[in-house]
């Protein structure tokens, strides 16, 4: 089911979908450029450290990356 809505709770980003149902969680980090970077319908993308991880509708990770920066 598609991605309604991603929010970041503390040091968790949870992924609902559109009835309202949290369908995972995934650990934001808790450096100061960690966290939720952005969702879609189909996926969801989070910074931890120096790699940006992105995730699709189940929570299963797609694929990794180096964020570059900082």
């Amino acid at each position: 089911m598609p991605i309604s809505t991603a929010v970041q709770k503390g040091s968790y980003v949870h992924v609902y979908d559109e009835k309202g149902r949290n369908v995972c969680q995934k650990p934001a980090g808790n450096g100061p450029h960690d966290g939720l970077t952005g969702y879609t319908s189909d996926t969801f993308t989070i910074r931890r450290g120096n790699k940006v991880y992105t995730y699709d509708d189940k929570g299963r990770n797609l694929f990794e990356r180096n964020a570059g920066g900082y």
